[in-house]
């Protein structure tokens, strides 16, 4: 079958959009061709700094002939009725109609709509303009005076539809003055001559022969193993940046990876600066010795080969490197000459939110809040509020204004440089944290504090002047700031009841279902134990895992059957008489061996297991309702529960009622399937 391939040749695209557009472009072209008719087998698309490409193989050369019956309105339906119906199925008149019976509904019109097929280079031609005039690039320019939006100048479109055994033929269409043909180009200084494209497969060799690879993937991949090599024979290792990789990636249609290095006096700066210059400024991977220490070397990748082996692109890169460390040593030593606690003053200039004030008047917030949090969580509260008080003050030192990223890691060299304790210091890096799933959470009890306090003075801020996140918007990372919550509370053990308003206690809530669901847990158990108002995180994630692994034993399955059944009779039994059966059980009145056998074990159990919960022991409470199963199952099978006598009927679903009582201590088991 035939195989398209199109290639959208410009100026050089961001890296930060290549892998998007890439999928975008595959995305609307197969589902163009999908509204069109047009089964294909497979589809690829590929980025490099210069074009974008899209091959789709097992295309039909035409589109199948269809048919489709379209129902329309009763027969003597009202005229404006019957004209929408002809318009809608492109008929001149009902003549053109035929009527259709149905015993129960009377007669009604039908269309028969008949489609011829069309060439798939037909459609193709028609779709591609609206595919690249309706392109959603995050940013996109205009060039000359034409008024078509693209990310860059669009320079050439390659566009060819054809068999193995034919020559292609190219798809015609044009856009902003440039018309599809079958020529691209090959790398900018290394190989710019103009190359025929015929098919996908000569298209990728063509490519490379003019020093060009195509997948991305493949090109990170080069990246990565040459940097590797070229770091182990000098004996260091590659300081991996997957983000930085990518972009590196993006930047390159021929990579070619070589080592420079720096003056090591600059290794008397944290190397979080080192890397952060290095990365932000040249695009360059830094390096570690085998000692685990920063080497004074770095990774380069060119998108050439030089004649010199690269000689002047290093210096090149050294002399702005070395210029870049001296302004990041000046910075720091700038910023170490003032106390963090002298800019404070400043923060009351920036701007947190114009309805919640200034950074100042957030940190005031916080500093109260970590005092409250601090013996909750065995924290000294002097140091919290210290702490408190500094978390923000980096903000407006030199070093983080340049790099923005290394906020709170500043704050914390910057305090432990000038004589602040180690807590307070360490603090101040991790009150941010965590930033996301694979991040690391506080574990020292005054960083703990203040990350929580920090989270929660930003959540109930927000939700004081009704800033919440709605379906996928979330601009302040709110949900990651009730997730950091949850992660710091669970993971660390906390008995840390949140004191927050009822919307904002839900809105956790939906969060922790969210991590818990994502850990593997089962949605009916999260929905079983989670009540309006409960408010320790660790309870109700304890909660789950003991209530999962009792219902995945037989004793929990059939325990949980007996408690539904329970459940249903008093459900019907209430409704019936309307009232709750919840008074005494009087044990004079229970005449056989299995329903006083049953009162026993829900006396003995509900002790228990009141006992445990007392004591947050949920293992030991969700245990010890597993003793229920059997005096359920022998109950059941020997009692009537609607016994002809009032009193003994009305006994034994009081009965019923303490042990569904007494199984609510643990879970709303109603609202667990099976």
């Amino acid at each position: 079958m035939p195989e398209f391939l199109l290639e959208l040749f410009s100026e050089e695209i961001p890296a930060r959009f290549q892998r998007r557009a890439a999928e975008d472009l595959k995305k609307a072209v197969t589902n163009g061709l999908a509204d069109a008719g047009l089964v294909y087998e497979g589809a690829k698309a590929f980025a490099t700094p210069r074009r974008l490409s899209l091959t789709v193989s097992g295309l039909p050369a035409r589109s199948p002939d269809t048919r489709e019956e379209k129902k329309g309105p009763k027969v003597g339906a009202p005229q404006q009725a019957i004209d929408g119906f002809l318009r809608a199925a492109g008929l001149a008149s009902l003549d053109q109609a035929q009527i259709q019976s149905d015993p129960k509904k009377g007669d009604f019109y039908i269309a028969s709509i008949e489609r011829p097929g069309a060439d798939a280079i037909e459609l193709l031609s028609g779709m591609l303009p609206k595919v690249m005039s309706e392109f959603p690039w995050a940013k996109s320019m205009r060039w000359g005076s034409g008024s078509f939006n693209w990310v860059r100048p669009l320079r050439a479109i390659t566009a060819t539809f054809g068999t193995e055994n034919d020559e292609p033929v190219v798809v015609p269409f044009s856009v902003a003055g440039v018309t599809a043909g079958q020529t691209t180009f090959g790398h900018r200084f290394l190989s710019p001559q103009a190359i025929r494209v015929k098919r996908f497969e000569d298209y990728v060799i063509a490519l490379e022969r003019s020093k060009v690879i195509l997948d991305i993937d493949r090109r990170k991949e080069i990246i990565r193993t040459d940097a590797d090599n070229l770091a182990f024979a000098q004996g260091l290792t590659v300081i991996h940046d997957e983000g930085l990789l990518e972009e590196v990636a993006g930047l390159v249609e021929w990579p070619n990876v070589m080592m420079g290095g720096f003056d090591p006096d600059f290794l008397k700066l944290p190397e979080e600066v080192i890397i952060a210059t290095i990365r932000a400024n040249q695009k360059c991977f830094s390096l570690r010795d085998a000692s685990g220490k920063l080497a004074p070397n770095f990774i380069i990748t060119a998108n050439t080969v030089p004649a010199d082996g690269g000689d002047v692109i290093v210096a090149g890169n050294e002399r702005v490197i070395r210029a870049r460390l001296s302004d990041a040593a000046f910075f720091y030593q700038n910023d170490l000459s003032l106390p963090l606690e002298h800019g404070l003053p400043k923060l009351e200039d920036m701007v947190f939110h114009a309805k919640l004030g200034s950074q100042f008047a957030m940190v005031q917030r916080l500093v109260q809040l970590a005092g409250e949090i601090a013996p909750k969580v065995g924290a000294d509260p002097e140091q919290a509020k210290r702490a408190a008080m500094l978390a923000k003050a980096d903000l407006v030192t030199d070093m983080v204004g340049e790099f923005p990223e290394l906020q709170g890691l500043m704050g914390r060299y910057y305090a432990a440089a000038q004589g602040e304790p180690a807590s307070v210091a360490t603090a101040l890096e991790m009150h941010y944290k965590p930033l996301g799933p694979p991040d690391r959470i506080p574990t020292e009890p005054v960083s703990i504090a203040v990350a929580l306090a920090d989270k929660l003075n930003v959540l109930s801020g927000f939700w004081s002047i009704d800033e919440k996140p709605t379906g996928s918007r979330d601009p302040f990372a709110l949900r990651r700031a009730a997730l950091g919550v949850i992660r710091i509370v669970v993971e660390n053990g906390l008995r840390l009841p949140l004191d927050v308003e009822a919307d904002l206690l839900a809105f956790f809530h939906d969060r922790l279902k969210v991590s818990l669901r994502d850990a593997g847990a089962r949605h009916d158990l999260v929905d079983a134990v989670i009540t309006a108002d409960s408010r320790d995180m660790l309870e109700i994630t304890q909660r789950v895992e003991a209530l999962s692994t009792l219902l995945a034993t037989d004793d929990g399955a059939n325990l949980l059957a007996g408690y539904k059944r329970a459940a249903n009779i008093l459900a019907a039994e209430e409704k019936k008489d309307a009232r709750s059966y919840d008074g005494a059980v009087e044990r004079a009145a229970l005449s056989l061996p299995e329903e006083t056998a049953l009162f026993e074990a829900v006396e003995k159990t509900s002790d228990a297991v009141s006992a445990r919960v007392a004591a947050d022991d949920y293992r030991g409470a969700v245990s010890a309702l597993a003793a229920l199963r059997a005096p359920v199952d022998a109950f059941f099978e020997a009692v009537l529960v609607n016994d002809a006598d009032p009193q003994v009927r009305t006994n034994r679903l009081n009965l019923l009622a303490r042990l569904r009582d007494t199984m609510r201590l643990v879970a709303d088991f109603s609202r667990v399937a099976g």
